[in-house]
């Protein structure tokens, strides 16, 4: 992916080198959070508005009571880590990698902002927080083992960097710097879920169903997926030979069927809260490919 140094800065919060202590397991949604703009939202933009998502999912919800999700990170991931992290760590103008994280998250948050200022809203804006093996949130403690997850409670997004090696060496994806965006963004997907109201309305009816839980989540989760396709189409112009790749081949690392196989040997789609391999990349390339988020609607496919 094409970057350029010195953006986003302010919008990321460093937290490497602090100790926090303490684990947690797979984060789902603990928190409330939610309903920032009403529903459904006026004036949504064709090609991606915000307006419509919010439509065609709540008239699904009404009429079937179905919805799904956490906003939480990657399952099956413990034994990354864990403890206090070392002192030391700020974030560095020099780090290639800093500034690839800086790039991709204002690219992700002033593309946002550009789909609810159509809408005729504000978005609030987040903060995506590096730490390193632990840290605390809104949401309790967070460790290495979590993997990345959106805690919104604080409306953050959390990250440890080290989980993309452990993404390549022990799930087997490619790795590249557009498989760190297929990830963020997909992050950012569960903070767009949560300013509109949806996360808290899939909590809710997951608590009236807990049969119905583990299938909300799962849609939950394969709509963030679009939305980062969504994003990621809106970012074509940065787009190098083989970054699309990559992003599938994060998507699938990720599925829930590899990480059960690769973890425990069995593949049990009744555990499923993320989605498959394959379902994660056809909602991420349904993104990609229209760049709307009207066709994002994993609740009523």
């Amino acid at each position: 992916m094409k970057w350029k140094r010195n953006t986003g800065f302010g919008r990321i919060e460093d937290r490497r080198g602090q100790s926090a202590g303490g684990g947690l397991g797979d984060v789902l949604g603990g928190g409330g959070g939610g309903g920032g703009i009403p529903i459904p939202i006026p004036g949504g933009k064709a090609g991606g508005g915000i307006g419509t998502i919010i439509a065609v999912v709540v008239l699904f919800l009404l009429f079937s009571g179905i919805l799904g999700g956490g906003g939480g990170g990657i399952p099956g991931l413990g034994g990354l880590g864990g403890g206090a992290a070392e002192p030391g760590g700020t974030l560095n103008p020099q780090s290639d990698t800093d500034q690839q994280i800086a790039y991709i998250v204002e690219s992700i948050e002033l593309f946002w902002e550009d789909q609810f200022r159509a809408s005729g809203k504000d978005y609030p804006e987040t903060k995506l927080v590096l730490f390193e093996r632990s840290t605390q949130s809104a949401c309790g403690p967070a460790s290495s083992a979590t993997g990345p997850f959106y805690c919104p409670s604080d409306q953050k997004v959390y990250l440890d960097i080290g989980f993309f090696d452990e993404l390549e060496s022990r799930f087997g994806a490619s790795g590249g710097d557009f498989a760190m965006a297929y990830v963020i963004s997909h992050e950012y997907g569960h903070h767009i879920q949560t300013v509109l109201g949806i996360s808290q309305r899939v909590q809710e009816l997951a608590q009236q169903d807990p049969n119905q839980a583990n299938d909300l989540s799962v849609r939950q989760e394969l709509q963030a997926d679009c939305l980062a396709g969504v994003w990621a189409h809106s970012a074509a112009s940065d787009l190098e030979p083989g970054d699309i790749e990559e992003a599938v081949s994060a998507a699938q690392a990720v599925g829930d069927d590899r990480i059960q196989e690769k973890t425990t040997g069995r593949i049990n789609p009744e555990a499923w809260t993320h989605g498959s391999a394959a379902q994660r990349v056809q909602w991420f390339t349904a993104g990609y490919r229209s760049g709307n988020s009207d066709d994002c609607d994993t609740f009523g496919a």
